[in-house]
């Protein structure tokens, strides 16, 4: 066996034995792909190469962006901000059967949007729902499967995390259009969800007689006008070329805090607190960025995305079914993985492959992540899942049967986005962004 053999080998073996063994993803990966750069160059000049892989892949000014939105998401959970989106939501949902659940799914979208995490909107709507939900007697699964069913919404509504994550390995991939791009495959997974919660709800008699004045809509809007004037001014200044995206998730950190100020929400005391569980989410993030810095130099040396390409392109030349392929393969990977260093590993794998029939980047993008989004539904990694059990105050065993109606849906709008380039595309096309 050759020594480029032997690197890739060795990490890729090292990588499964550590996470099966209960490694951390990160430390696998940089683990293994130390190993592999030691073999390669079995002398000092490894560990020289490894810092540098790892500096460069975080020496990104678009990762900037991702401390400031998961700053700006904290902000908004802590500051009131999420209590107003929900006041919003009800206008929209208020008529539907099983209005509050239907509520929850829409606040879902507008908080997850403004947050970029699917765990922070699923664990925020929960508690502020949750409680008027079980008053208006529906019951704890009921309530539970709706929320984290609609929680990876705000992963691909913009702004999100791990879509700047996607531009940043893609290399050359607009932020503005995956952004973009995200609104029709988050609102298809919302709808989709809705029409689900909808027929449960009918078959429950969770059928709502609510009747809204006029005036209290208009006081609902009043308060809730100034948190979605947050979506407009971040997105709407990123397409208008104002500012970079980088650039906007400071506005939106600096919006968010006068406006949880104004709300008397949070005082200055409360802002250590913030400020310090954003740098522990944003410091996991960074740290996968970091370690895949090295991978993908061993992947690069070692040929690994090629000889992955040769041997799909073997099986069949049909786009239909190696997108086919593809999807089963990262919807599997989401259950063992988390989205962010799955979108390290398998972009420079996938995305080479795709682009030989001229597939856009920003289409595979939406593809790939909606897939490893489904992957936070589902054992044994599941973030979103555990964290809506959580805050339910339910088992995972007793709403898995009841999530496999949602499973259908979102599967279906999966498939849609993946064979339907229109649905992804055509809004970023409109804008010109690509």
């Amino acid at each position: 066996m050759t020594t480029t053999a032997l690197a890739g080998v060795v990490m890729i073996a090292l990588i499964f034995v550590t996470l099966a063994v209960g490694f951390p993803i990160g430390l696998s990966i940089g683990i293994g792909s130390a190993a592999a750069v030691y073999i390669i160059m079995p002398n000092a000049g490894a560990m020289m190469v490894s810092a540098q892989k790892m500096f460069q892949s975080v020496n990104s000014f678009a990762l900037l962006a991702i401390p400031f939105f998961v700053l700006a998401g904290n902000l908004m959970n802590f500051g009131g901000i999420a209590r107003r989106l929900v006041g919003c939501a009800k206008l929209v949902a208020h008529r539907l059967p099983g209005a509050l659940a239907q509520t929850n799914i829409v606040a879902n979208m507008l908080f997850g949007a403004m947050s970029g995490s699917g765990v922070a909107a699923a664990v925020a709507m929960g508690g502020i729902l949750g409680p008027l939900e079980k008053e208006e007697g529906y019951s704890d699964e009921y309530i539970a499967v709706c929320n984290i069913a609609s929680g990876p919404t705000g992963m691909m509504i913009p702004p999100s995390n791990i879509m700047i994550v996607y531009s940043t390995v893609a290399g050359s991939v607009s932020i503005a259009a995956l952004f973009m791009a995200g609104y029709m495959p988050g609102i298809l997974w919302g709808l989709g969800c809705m029409i689900v919660a909808g027929i449960m709800a009918k078959r429950r008699g969770y059928v709502s007689t609510d009747h809204y004045t006029f005036k209290f809509i208009m006081k609902t809007l009043w308060e809730g006008i100034p948190s979605l004037l947050m979506i407009v001014i971040v997105i709407g200044g990123i397409l208008g070329g104002i500012f970079t995206a980088t650039e906007g998730s400071a506005i939106a950190v600096a919006y968010a805090l006068i406006l949880s100020f104004i709300y008397k929400n949070i005082t200055v005391k409360d802002l250590p607190k913030i400020i310090f569980e954003s740098v522990k989410t944003t410091a996991v993030i960074e740290y996968l960025v970091c370690v895949s810095g090295i991978m993908g130099y061993v992947m690069s040396y070692t040929k690994i995305p090629a000889l992955v390409a040769n041997a799909i392109l073997g099986l069949t030349s049909s786009p239909v079914i190696i997108l086919l392929i593809m999807n089963v393969i990262l919807l599997i990977v989401g259950c063992f993985m988390d989205p962010t260093p799955a979108v390290l590993i398998f972009t420079p794998i996938f995305l080479p492959i795709v682009q030989t029939w001229g597939m856009h980047p920003v289409h595979f993008g939406l593809m790939m992540i909606m897939n490893l989004c489904v992957g936070t539904l589902t054992p044994p990694v599941g973030a979103i899942l555990f964290a809506g059990c959580r805050t339910h105050g339910v088992k995972i065993e007793q709403i898995i049967k009841m999530l496999l109606p949602f499973f259908i849906v979102i599967l279906v709008s999966l498939l849609l986005i993946t064979y339907v380039p229109a649905l992804s595309m055509f809004i970023p096309k409109a804008l010109g962004l690509c």
